[in-house]
């Protein structure tokens, strides 16, 4: 009996598995590459050519804005100079002598896939184009791009620039956890203020999912005539987040939307149950000593999923603190790799701490009564002076 209730079981993950991959080829998507993956998971739903090393275009543009705002002053303002705009290409039309924000160039690589954007990031932090590619390939290896090498920022055609949809949907997975990142790639348009003298103008987004999908995130679009069409795209619905690549698709925008409505269908969100325990952070010189922490926001997974999870949190802050601080994250993972982080906040407040009159009137006397002892120190010390010098 058990051995047929086994077999049983055997035949039914067989049947699943096959019927998951059997609709996952009916997607057909037009594309040389394509993947699709689940940031839940980290789980890859369906691929084509996964591995296939080709050019990304434009695409490239999500690391130069990942690593801008990641410099410690993405608000800094920066003087455009001739190397800086000396790029062919798309632009977001800046000029020699422009001012205009680190901020505000992601928005025009993101938006309107400014070339010269990219080519003035490069020289403001990495010095150089050439040594920005060396800080761009150190971040794949970090996020576990194993099949990738940047030569430009921009995405301008290289022989050695190019990388893989499996690694390029690991880039989008990395990115869109940063908040500020997956603001501005999600937006239609921005209205922006840059030149010299500065003035307003708007940029609109090149990428058409955000009209055409509901729960689109963007991303970024590119294309060269070697690359072809390659879109880099993520769409969030009930919890569950994917993210779509395409490398040299003829029918990019449709690759994409099949794919995540046979992503939707295979992944069912469910709360991830978190056992906070008595996890508080230390308040010096506030009127609580301690402060519970809580979750920001509920984190989501995908059913049938074991996910474990672990915190970090800060030693210290000192008073006064606001409800809601961010002190410390909640780092959630699948199989061993972290999957989503999420930041612990204060539950309550604390205001420097104040002394009632009774401490005050114990320290007054405290004081002085260490004052008495302090003249007849001083007496005594003038007596031996005296002394010496006799």
């Amino acid at each position: 009996m058990i051995k047929k209730l086994f077999s049983l079981l055997i035949c039914f993950i067989v049947f699943f598995s096959t019927d998951i991959t059997a609709k996952a080829n009916q997607i057909g998507v037009s594309a040389q590459s394509a993947v699709l993956m689940c940031v839940n998971s980290g789980e890859v739903l369906f691929s084509k050519n996964e591995n296939k090393k080709l050019s990304m275009a434009s695409t490239t543009k999500i690391m130069t804005s990942l690593i801008a705002l990641e410099e410690a002053t993405p608000e800094r303002e920066i003087i455009v100079t001739s190397e800086m705009v000396s790029v062919e290409g798309t632009s977001m039309g800046l000029k020699i002598g422009d001012s205009v924000s680190l901020r505000e160039l992601v928005y025009g690589m993101m938006l309107q896939s400014g070339n010269d954007a990219a080519n003035t990031v490069a020289h403001v932090v990495g010095g150089s184009p050439e040594n920005f590619a060396k800080i761009m390939n150190e971040r794949a290896k970090q996020i576990g791009m194993n099949n990738t090498n940047f030569v430009t920022a921009s995405g301008l055609d290289d022989k050695m620039h190019y990388s893989t949809a499996f690694d390029m949907a690991l880039l989008a997975a990395e990115s869109i956890k940063n908040p500020e990142f997956r603001f501005i790639c999600s937006q239609k348009s921005a209205k922006l203020t840059y030149g010299n003298p500065p003035y307003p103008r708007t940029l609109t987004n090149h990428n058409r999912l955000l009209w055409k999908y509901s729960g689109s995130i963007g991303i970024k679009t590119g294309f060269t005539k070697k690359s072809g069409r390659c879109l880099v795209s993520a769409a969030e619905r009930n919890g569950i987040t994917l993210v779509a690549v395409t490398l040299n698709a003829g029918d990019d925008w449709n690759d994409h939307i099949s794919m995540f409505e046979f992503g939707f269908s295979k992944c069912e969100s469910v709360p991830i149950e978190c056992d906070l325990p008595s996890i508080n952070l230390k308040v010096f010189g506030g009127d609580k000593s301690y402060l519970p922490l809580k979750l920001s926001r509920q984190p989501v997974g995908v059913k049938g999923k074991m996910y474990s999870y672990r915190f970090v949190v800060k030693q210290f802050e000192y008073a006064p603190i606001d409800n809601g601080k961010i002190a410390g994250t909640a780092i959630f993972s699948l199989n061993g790799k972290i999957v989503d982080e999420i930041p612990l906040v204060t539950d309550g407040e604390s205001q420097v701490k104040k002394y009632n009159p009774e401490n005050n009137e114990v320290k007054e006397k405290e004081n002085k009564f260490s004052e008495f002892l302090n003249k007849i120190k001083s007496y005594f010390n003038l007596r031996l002076c005296y002394g010496v010098h006799r």
